[in-house]
């Protein structure tokens, strides 16, 4: 095999293997709190599997927990942190895997199918070599993004015209060394992948949440003698284990950019069980001590980032009591809003204007103080995300804020009456 390719998959120990590729190559640039890892040669990688080079490089940053960004005019594609090279093209393998092999024959000759069902939208892989049509895994972050970014066709072939128009309902990505041909058009095929669909939707929805530590709604009382009570009951139901009081935790800054330090395998580990039965406040937080980074500020960065979803207001009422276990001080609530920052302005920026319920229902469990949201909502921040993204969030918080500073000024007039 010839030096810098290597198989598509790398499994493959076979030097007459048909489908190849470059081998990723990395460069780090910057230091300190600037440093990123562009990849040179990401367009070369991404042609030889037909897809879009921003998709791998959004799923490094799905899985990595880090930003990333993309100038395509100038073929620059970065992954902020410092990661190794051996590290990203693992995780290259883990999108071939997910998002490029038939799941039936394991043939990278796919097209990338998005059907569209009324307001349903489903991603599949249509393989050229056994015919087979097999789903993604719909609940992986990178499938939002490439639902608002669906690919062009990149081969303009005779059909290549057709293959845009997306016949059948259908977004395509031309399979690897395959021309591009108009299969997929209304038939039985695309109703046995809705009535799948729906089967695994509908399973989904059946998830057990007995794992929800506590279901009482205290949110109406926040006077200390409540809050006092539900540590109490909390401590119980989180395995008998003491809360420390705001701030006695000693949290020491440590390094979340590392592709296996603990906070991301923490990060990987929650991203790939959250929502399986038997997974809740109490396993999650037992891995975090297994990590040793339970009682980290940036573990609420990471966490927050990789436990929710697009459903954000209800799971943070399932998974309170582990929150209320690990937001032990300030720099716990800033990581707090900062992982909800990335969360509603990188991954699922659809959920903007939800802003307003998402920073209730932590004001709710008592995980955020008055004082740190305000403070966050009128300073605009490029820790954690760029400038208008932060604009974006905070403009949309400022309903809960108002909220907030006229509830503190009707408890004034009180206290002066």
């Amino acid at each position: 095999m010839a030096a810098g390719i290597v198989n598509i998959r790398r499994d493959v120990d076979d030097k007459f293997y048909r489908y190849r590729m470059p081998l990723l190559l990395t460069k780090i640039e910057g230091k300190g709190n600037g440093i990123k890892t562009v990849i040179p040669n990401m367009s070369d990688v991404a042609r030889a599997l037909s897809r879009p080079p921003t998709y791998p490089t959004k799923f490094f940053g799905c899985e990595l927990g880090a930003q990333t960004s993309f100038d395509e005019k100038n073929d620059r594609y970065i992954v902020n942190g410092a990661h190794d090279a051996a590290r990203l093209r693992e995780l290259l393998d883990a999108f071939i895997d997910k998002f490029v092999l038939c799941r039936s024959c394991k043939n990278p000759e796919t097209d990338l199918i998005i059907l569209k069902s009324g307001r349903n939208e489903d991603i599949v892989r249509d393989c050229k070599a056994c015919g087979e049509r097999t789903g993604v895994d719909m609940r992986h972050r990178l499938v939002t993004f490439i639902l608002k970014n669906p690919m062009k066709n990149p081969k303009k072939g005779k059909k290549g015209k057709g293959e845009a128009n997306g016949n059948g309902g259908g977004v395509h990505a031309t399979a690897p060394g395959v021309p591009g041909e108009e299969e997929h058009e209304n038939g039985e095929g695309g109703d046995t992948d809705d009535e799948l669909t729906k089967k695994i939707k509908a399973e989904a929805a059946q998830l057990t949440t007995d794992t929800t530590l506590t279901k009482e709604d205290w949110s109406a009382d926040t006077s200390a003698e409540a809050v006092k009570a539900r540590v109490k009951a909390l401590e119980g139901q989180v395995g008998g284990l003491s809360i420390s009081p705001a701030g006695g935790m000693g949290d020491e800054d440590g390094s979340d950019d590392d592709a296996d330090s603990p906070y991301a395998q923490f990060g990987r580990w929650v991203e790939e069980n959250r929502g399986e039965e038997g997974i809740g406040s109490v396993q999650i937080f037992k891995k975090a001590e297994e990590f040793g980074v339970e009682k980290k500020h940036k573990t609420i960065l990471v966490l927050t980032q990789a436990l929710f979803t697009e459903d954000v207001v209800k799971e943070i009422d399932t998974y309170k009591a582990l929150f209320v276990k690990m937001v032990t001080s300030e720099k716990h609530q800033k990581s707090l809003l900062g992982g909800i920052e990335r969360l509603v302005g990188l991954t699922y920026p659809e959920l903007v204007p939800s802003v307003p319920k998402i920073l209730m229902a932590l004001y709710q469990i008592d995980v955020l103080e008055e004082e740190v949201v305000i403070h966050w909502g009128e300073h605009v921040s490029k820790k954690y995300v760029d400038k208008e993204t932060s604009k974006k969030v905070r403009k949309a918080s400022v309903p809960f804020l108002t909220w907030l500073k006229e509830a503190d000024d009707d408890e004034d007039d009180d206290d002066d009456d």
